[in-house]
């Protein structure tokens, strides 16, 4: 028997661990290193600027959810607030970022793998994955969320235990023979501000990027038990999860390496550990990150499936996607993303025939989501500016009221544009942005030639 209903089965535990995971991606560990090369130790100015931004967009959005708490809700404010083709591009928008990062995700568990089996087609567990993870998709919502607790934990205990580390060595000496590393790394080699503002614009920009997906707690609102209280709770916890956790590690490793050295050391998480005597570190780190990429791909298939029901009751993509079975999961979404997820699998097979090699067929998928990603922040800031002035005396009394609202609104979109300006005069991501501006020109085609057809 089907029904229509989304079964509010997240628990608070689950719900601030997917506030985790959302926050901390496989950019953090595999990314660090090109950021910091831009920019030196001044990155950690960046991580700290952006941090700000994320707040307030949180903060509007954990506004909103808590009068109106719908799955897929900034999709539905968009629609609400501001226009339906607005909340179709918000969710067709988050759709494609989740696909395109859980391909990139896949591709990412096949290369980790060959750490420990070199000769290991990278394509057999991507497909190992994606069947995984759809049948826990499938299961229930809770099994969702436990899967995503673990893989938060796992992230979240590996950089904790990695900043104890760090302050052992800056402090004590440990791994230095006794001798303290201290705070010099900071300004010497260049100075703090290594390679002055053009670096540091660079790096702001892919700074922004890598916390993409912090928005996914308010695509759990309608599945989530007192989502006023859980929910609100989880994005008050968002900046001290990025002091500790973003700002915290890079902090670490600008301390204890000098900046211009870390191009040889590979991954710093791997030569913190190795520093204080772990002497497999390597393969921890890469565990890690593993864990990580199947949490990215597991937070896609949940996202971006909600964002399609969300479509369907809309009448904005047919109705059979509003489909749900028994356990409350609307299972022809789930299988519709699993299949777009799958042609990671098919571009890891054949990019590397038609680009070589050594193409790094991660960054090539992974960098097309980054502006669709950064719709929903925009989406998000703009509904509540709206959803301000429609509800004013609702929002009179608001226990949950966005700080500095509208001019912290305007300041935050500013900053999202000279952010994505920014990424088109770097050689690095202005590719990214291009792909990204095409799939908006072709979401808005079809919102005008299909959607009124399928709506009538």
């Amino acid at each position: 028997m089907m029904s229509s209903n989304l079964k509010r089965d997240l628990t608070a535990r689950q719900v601030q661990m997917i506030a985790l995971g959302g926050t901390i991606g496989v950019g953090l560990f595999l990314g660090a290193s090109s950021t910091i090369a831009w920019t030196g130790p001044s990155v950690l100015l960046a991580y700290m600027l952006a941090g700000v931004f994320i707040f307030f967009i949180m903060r509007a959005l954990g506004e909103m959810v808590y009068t109106h708490p719908h799955s897929g809700s900034y999709a539905k404010f968009a629609n609400d607030y501001i226009h339906p083709a607005a909340g179709f591009l918000t969710a067709s928008s988050n759709i494609f970022n989740w696909v395109v990062v859980g391909m990139s995700e896949v591709i990412a568990v096949g290369t980790y793998l060959r750490f420990w089996w070199p000769e290991l087609p990278t394509w057999i567990p991507g497909v190992v994955v994606i069947i995984l993870l759809t049948l826990a998709n499938l299961a229930s919502v809770k099994m969702f969320g436990e899967l995503e607790f673990w893989f938060a934990s796992i992230k979240v205990i590996t950089i904790l235990l990695m900043i104890v580390a760090g302050f052992g060595i800056i402090f004590f000496g440990l791994g230095n023979d006794g001798n303290p590393v201290g705070f010099s790394n900071l300004w010497a080699n260049g100075g703090f501000f290594t390679n002055g503002f053009t670096g540091f614009f660079f790096a702001l920009s892919i700074v922004f990027a890598s916390y993409i997906g912090v928005e996914l707690i308010g695509v759990t609102a309608g599945e989530t038990k007192d989502p006023e209280k859980n929910i609100t709770k989880a994005i008050n916890g968002v900046v001290w999860r990025i002091l500790i956790f973003y700002v915290g590690s890079i902090f670490i490793i600008v301390t204890v390496y000098p900046w211009n050295e870390l191009s040889d050391l590979g991954s710093p998480f791997v030569a913190t550990f190795a520093k204080v005597g772990v002497t497999i570190a390597a393969g921890i780190i890469n565990f890690v990150v593993i864990t990580a990429a199947l949490s990215g791909c597991n937070s896609g298939i949940f996202s971006a499936s909600r964002m399609i029901y969300a479509l369907a009751e809309k009448g904005q993509v047919p109705s059979f996607f509003l489909k749900v079975n028994k356990r409350g999961i609307p299972f022809y979404t789930v299988f519709a993303i699993s299949i777009g997820i799958f042609f990671g699998v098919i571009l890891d097979i054949t990019l590397p025939l038609v680009l070589g090699k050594d193409t790094n067929i991660f960054v090539y998928v992974y960098s097309a989501s980054v502006l669709p990603g950064m719709v929903p922040w925009f989406a998000i800031l703009i509904s509540h500016i709206r959803y301000r002035k429609l509800e004013s005396e609702r929002t009179a009394s608001h226990p949950f009221k966005m700080p500095g609202a509208p001019v912290t609104n305007y300041l935050s979109i500013v900053a999202l544009v000279t952010v994505l300006v920014g990424m088109l005069f770097n050689d690095e991501t202005r590719v990214s942005i291009l792909i990204g501006v095409a799939f908006l020109i072709l979401s808005t085609v079809y919102y005008i030639v299909k959607v009124p057809k399928i709506e009538k």
